[in-house]
């Protein structure tokens, strides 16, 4: 790799000079970087062979995914009592794994459709691996489902059947309504980011060395050319896809909040639910996409494409989205005191003075409401560390709220005598650590063979796409090796 003035030099400098001309803004892709160096250095991270930090994260992760799988079949094998479930604690591990899951994958939509809609072309650098990780997070979200029924062979039956089978699925659940939202965000999902790939697919393809690589991109790339009629008949469809992904965003999570809001448990009970879950997902979400970006990042050498500027603005949409959620958090207990329902009151008093009470002031409070607020000062907003301390804080703390919202409401109800405590077992444990092997396992996989950043949207943002553009005097554009071409 090249030894580059580092991005933040480049931008401070590229920033201060931007003054000086109002309307000229910092660039997306730092250093003056050309078609060439862009193809050179996203692709050749697929061709080149796999570094020996690849081939020992995937063994550590496939291996906690494969002891995952094994807690699943010996889940399924002896029975939902291997898990800590419980009267009157009927959900908890399984379905807050269930819903932090689902609320992963919901930044990938959001940065790949709205944000394409809304031109935003910071976009380019982050949305193929935004959207990967969607897919991984729901693949990961579906497992929880099916297993919680106790007859994973019966799980079918939340299919939409045809009533004359006579199996008579009940259509007004909100459980049935998660099994259409659910499916059809990853089928558009999948269509979404299958369709981004093709003009990158054909690019390997033509760049492959062995005739296997050459004929499987071949395959995956449908014929690709990059005719006019080709990418005519492309922008069609991913405009209409990212059309149709948009309202997904707001209706999944909305509908996996009805699971609860439809219910009369305290706590649940209310109408805050859908805005407060999607709120809630698209910033766990974020949270997770720089998670997984700023490792990348350093490894692979991609500070003049994903750059500081990049990280800010979605250090930016996790301040807004964290401020929503503590707003949320502030209105629950106004809502239970305003009520005068001394249930609800005594539900939201046992949430933070209760068995659970540090779940609430340490994620919740804490992680969630506190440590975004760092973002609303620049230097911490381009500060790494900082960056993805607060990245860690949201994630953990996005699954102890979904813990507390579930558990915390079932645990106490109506009745002191039908009260009760859940305990997690360690297939409880294992399985929810499994979920993460199999994540980061395809997630790994997913950047061993495919671009995880989408070369031919990243070169529409180079001013070197612009047919009129001209190079100034004394330019002289970046090679690959970053030398310059004389």
């Amino acid at each position: 790799m090249d030894g580059a003035i580092t991005a933040p030099d480049v931008i401070e400098g590229e920033a201060s000079a931007s003054v000086e001309k109002p309307l000229a803004r910092v660039p997306l892709v730092l250093n003056k970087r050309n078609f060439s160096w862009i193809t050179e250095r996203i692709a050749g991270a697929v061709e080149g062979p796999a570094p020996r930090w690849w081939w020992v994260s995937f063994a550590i992760t496939s291996m906690v995914a494969m002891f995952g799988l094994f807690c699943l079949g010996y889940q399924i094998s002896t029975g939902v009592g291997t898990w800590g479930l419980n009267h009157p604690v009927g959900w908890a591990w399984d379905i807050t794994n269930f819903v932090f899951w689902i609320g992963i994958g919901h930044a990938g939509t959001l940065i790949s459709a709205i944000l394409f809609l809304l031109r935003q072309k910071w976009r380019t650098s982050i949305n193929r691996s935004a959207e990967a990780m969607t897919l991984f997070a729901v693949i990961c979200a579906a497992i929880f489902p099916g297993v919680h029924v106790g007859r994973v062979w019966m799980a079918w039956f939340l299919a939409p059947l045809p009533n004359n089978y006579g199996i008579w699925p009940n259509f007004r659940s909100p459980l049935l309504w998660d099994v259409f939202a659910v499916s059809t965000y990853f089928s558009v999902s999948v269509l979404f980011w299958y369709t981004g790939l093709i003009p990158d697919l054909a690019t390997l393809r033509d760049r492959a060395t062995t005739k296997i690589k050459k004929l499987l991109y071949g395959i995956f790339a449908f014929g690709w050319r990059g005719s006019n009629r080709n990418w005519r008949h492309y922008e069609m469809a991913y405009l209409l896809l990212a059309g149709l992904s948009t309202p997904l965003v707001l209706s999944v999570h909305s509908v996996v909040s009805f699971d609860f809001a439809t219910s009369i448990i305290p706590t649940w009970h209310t109408t805050i639910f859908p805005p407060y879950f999607v709120a809630g997902a698209i910033f766990g979400g974020f949270a997770m996409v720089l998670t997984l970006m700023i490792p990348a990042r350093a490894i692979y050498k991609l500070h003049d494409i994903i750059t500081v500027q990049h990280i800010d603005k979605m250090a930016k949409i996790i301040l807004l989205t964290g401020s929503i959620v503590t707003y949320a958090y502030g209105m629950e207990f106004f809502v239970a005191w305003y009520s005068g329902n001394q249930y609800e009151k005594f539900a939201f008093f046992n949430r933070i003075f209760g068995p659970y009470w540090w779940y609430w002031w340490v994620g919740m409070f804490f992680c969630n409401a506190l440590s975004p607020q760092l973002f609303w000062f620049k230097r911490f907003r381009h500060n790494i560390y900082i960056v993805y301390f607060v990245c860690m804080c949201v994630n953990a703390g996005m699954w102890f709220e979904r813990f507390i919202i579930i558990v915390g409401g079932l645990h106490r109800d109506f009745l002191p005598s039908s009260w009760g405590m859940f305990y997690p077992t360690w297939v409880d444990i294992w399985t929810f650590v499994g979920t993460f092997g199999i994540f980061l396992s395809l997630f790994l996989i997913f950047i061993r063979y495919l671009p995880m950043i989408a070369m031919s949207e990243v070169k529409i943002v180079l001013p070197e796409a612009d047919p009129h553009h001209v190079s100034p005097a004394g330019h002289h554009p970046v090679a690959a090796g970053g030398k310059e071409r004389t």
